[in-house]
């Protein structure tokens, strides 16, 4: 490979950036004394849970107070469904996205032009932590509608003077045809379908390492490091992880840095995060591994305290943006981790071995049953070319001997000729569930 220097330079970055870590969290302190107050005074929910925990926003004289808070979750948001949470009147309102409400209501978040301000400022510092440039042209694959993916890298990239092509997710044989035609310089799209796409483009007979990609800013879905060689490998191109959730704001909530890829810079000018015991939601100190929470500084229609985003991570010292902390790379969700036969497995175990297997292509399933009274997982994996069955299996008993001395969990594989798995042009459904079937 031989992947460009595409550090920002010194003078290119926010004036925040670079300041020192005691102004940030002075601006924290007075963000967080705002936000608190808007949300009890605009909120009913938060001044019902204010109350009922016994706090006050002026109970809070330094950002350790904030431990005193009640936590907001997911089925908060469901239950105050569509506008309850809300702490301006509708009519400022420029914007609403929400998520897909595949296991219940809908999650929905509204902007005022102020947030959608700020949205857009945090995505173009992202891009830019990740390498993009003014005139940079950038494809962006994630999905447009709802999903905040798609007009927030499209806001983002416009505001740091990108040229931004909209394709949105979908339609991938004229996904490849864009990108050989346009010449894009960056790509931002989930994780698992930039692999669709790259088998697309040997599929068409298109040397993906000879597009003119520099850049691929990935999120919206737990990936690895063995993920980030993969495509690098293929593409030579950089892989950088965003990080984002709708009900904090979308993506550009903390992104990689270009020169480190060490983890993703929170920016918490805007956010602050904790590190919670996902069980007694005790705050951990830094660097133990929990779930993460984020409470918003600067949000105007949809303020969120303490939201817990399921994420689990640790935090770290900064390094390339050393004021401001790191989050691990996320690779696991406290809603996905599997419990087989008394074992904790997550997805992207499973994706690591893989990986590490070069007869495997990255395209998988985790299918959970439940035959009698035990759980039982079977994994699902593509091979990387037409291979006779006899080769298939015994790939598949190779991987079936990693997943039990690595993870410590007996699993069924299944190697199946290539384009077998259901492909996505958004998030992979990693997790086929039939077990309340």
């Amino acid at each position: 490979m031989t992947l460009r220097d595409l550090s920002p330079r010194a003078g290119d970055l926010d004036p925040i950036e670079t300041a020192p870590h005691e102004e940030i969290e002075a601006l924290q302190l007075d963000r967080l004394k705002w936000t608190l107050r808007h949300a009890y005074e605009n909120v009913a929910f938060y001044r019902g849970a204010f109350d009922a925990s016994g706090v006050h926003p002026d109970d809070l004289h330094d950002l350790a107070d904030l431990a005193r808070f009640p936590f907001t979750t997911k089925q908060d948001l469901r239950d105050h469904y569509p506008f309850g949470m809300f702490a301006v009147p509708r009519e400022r309102v420029v914007r609403i996205h929400a998520s897909s409400g595949t296991t219940g209501k809908p999650t929905v978040v509204g902007y005022t032009s102020r947030d959608i301000d700020t949205w857009s400022d945090l995505v173009a510092r992202s891009i830019r932590a990740s390498g993009g440039r003014p005139g940079m042209k950038i494809h962006v694959a994630y999905g447009y509608g709802l999903f905040t993916g798609g007009l927030g890298a499209h806001y983002g990239g416009e505001r740091l003077g990108c040229t931004v092509i909209p394709v949105s997710g979908g339609m991938t044989e004229r996904q490849v045809q864009l990108i050989v035609d346009f010449e894009p310089d960056v790509i931002m799209v989930t994780p698992s379908y930039m692999l669709t796409i790259l088998d697309e483009m040997e599929h068409q007979g298109v040397d993906p390492a000879a597009t003119s990609l520099q850049v691929g800013i990935f999120g919206a879905e737990p990936w690895t490091d063995d993920m980030r060689r993969e495509i690098e490998r293929r593409l030579d191109m950089h892989a950088v992880d965003i990080y984002g959730i709708s009900e904090v704001i979308g993506p550009g909530v903390a992104n990689e840095c270009v020169e480190t890829k060490d983890g993703l810079h929170i920016w918490e000018d805007h956010f602050y995060p904790e590190v919670i015991d996902p069980d007694t939601g005790e705050a951990l100190p830094a660097g133990e591994k929990g779930e993460l929470v984020f409470t918003s500084l600067t949000k105007e229609a949809m303020p969120v305290i303490r939201y817990r985003t399921r994420d689990l991570t640790r935090l770290l010292p900064g390094t390339a943006r050393p004021s401001f902390r790191r989050m691990e790379k996320v690779t696991g969700r406290s809603d996905d981790m599997m419990i087989i036969r008394g074992v904790n497995v997550f997805p992207t175990q499973i994706e690591e071995l893989i990986l590490r297997t070069p007869a495997l292509a990255p395209h998988f399933q985790c299918v959970l049953t439940r035959p009698d009274r035990l759980d039982e997982l079977q994994v699902l994996v593509e091979s990387r070319g037409d291979l006779p069955e006899p080769e298939r299996e015994e790939i598949a008993a190779g991987l079936r001997e990693r997943v039990k001395s690595t993870i410590g969990v007996s699993v069924a594989v299944d190697v199946l000729p290539p384009e077998s798995v259901d492909r996505s042009a958004g998030k992979f459904q990693r997790i086929v569930d039939h077990r309340s079937r």
